[in-house]
């Protein structure tokens, strides 16, 4: 391949990777934008962090990568500077790649599973306009579950659950929703089905691995004193157990799909802040187009078009 001074690329890193959807979301986004940016993705696991770093990493023409697991929290400790976000939450989703003023590399870390989470939930009407009253549901401790916290909180929540099969490993998010101001308990994963027939729960976000969350579908009692918002993050196989259980119920439920869309987004606003057509400064009209290209590349529906700016 010729590569012009111009070319720049991006990647997802993780393992597994080979289901991943964001080089279909992002090279939509960026044959949108005009910008020559290719986007591809990276078996790595947490044992070969420093290996990427040092040899793949260190090739020129990056601009940045999108991280999954189980590498969110690993690369925390090689970034050169993190966002406020990521020092609250200690894991990120996204690494910037710069130069300093000498033209040593840097790597900038930032988190935008907590733009994807709210996003995804908004469309599905928590919009967090109501006064603090609804109980947020986390299931899971990893990675995913911090980003989860901060998004309830700015979606303005009055307290939050963590469901998880280690009251231990659940124990870190107590700092996280500390920091945050939110109040925080800690569940055992099987009372999940108990607490939303008792209509405690108002949003349930599922951070645990595809078909992790299975054995809870036959929990999900028949009757609930309320209708709660399911956003399940694994996207593969959709719709999960859970979600169909949901969805049997007449409960509302959103795909991860949403969040990795959303997620994308704002990856794509910061991949492509330095070039000649910076995303996040489009028009409304030509951002809502993006966005419909990176829905349709995903196999997305439509119909939550509404919300996408």
């Amino acid at each position: 391949m010729n590569l012009s001074a111009a070319w720049r690329r991006a990647a997802v890193l993780g393992s597994p990777i080979s289901h991943s959807r964001s080089p279909q979301l992002h090279t939509a986004a960026y044959q949108h934008l005009g910008v020559d940016i290719s986007y591809t993705r990276f078996e790595v696991e947490e044992e070969t962090v420093e290996e990427f770093l040092s040899e793949r990493a260190a090739e020129p023409n990056w601009v940045g990568w999108s991280v999954t697991m189980p590498l969110k929290s690993a690369m925390v400790p090689h970034m050169s500077s993190v966002s406020t976000r990521v020092q609250t939450l200690g894991v990120l989703n996204t690494v910037l790649v710069g130069q300093d003023a000498q033209g040593r590399r840097t790597l900038h870390g930032e988190n935008t599973d907590v733009d994807g989470i709210v996003k995804a939930l908004k469309q599905v009407g928590i919009t967090g306009e109501e006064p603090a009253a609804a109980t947020f549901a986390v299931l899971g401790s990893g990675g995913t579950a911090a980003a989860a916290l901060a998004a309830a909180a700015e979606l303005n929540m009055a307290e939050a659950r963590i469901y998880a099969r280690s009251a231990a490993r659940a124990a870190g998010g107590s700092l996280i929703a500390e920091r945050l101001g939110l109040p925080l308990s800690i569940r055992p994963l099987n009372a999940l089905g108990e607490d939303l027939s008792a209509g405690l729960l108002d949003v349930v976000v599922s951070t645990l691995p595809p078909r992790a969350a299975d054995p809870l579908a036959s929990q999900m009692p028949t009757d609930c004193k309320s209708k709660p918002v399911l956003l399940d993050v694994a996207y593969d196989p959709w719709p999960s157990a859970l979600a169909q259980a949901w969805s049997q119920r007449d409960w509302p439920v959103t795909s991860g799909l949403e969040m990795l869309l959303h997620q994308a987004v704002r990856q794509v606003e910061l991949f492509t802040e330095n070039t000649r057509n910076p995303a996040a400064v489009q028009n409304d009209a030509d951002h809502l187009l993006m966005v419909r290209k990176m829905r349709s590349a995903a196999g997305l529906h439509e119909g939550a078009e509404a919300l996408d700016r």
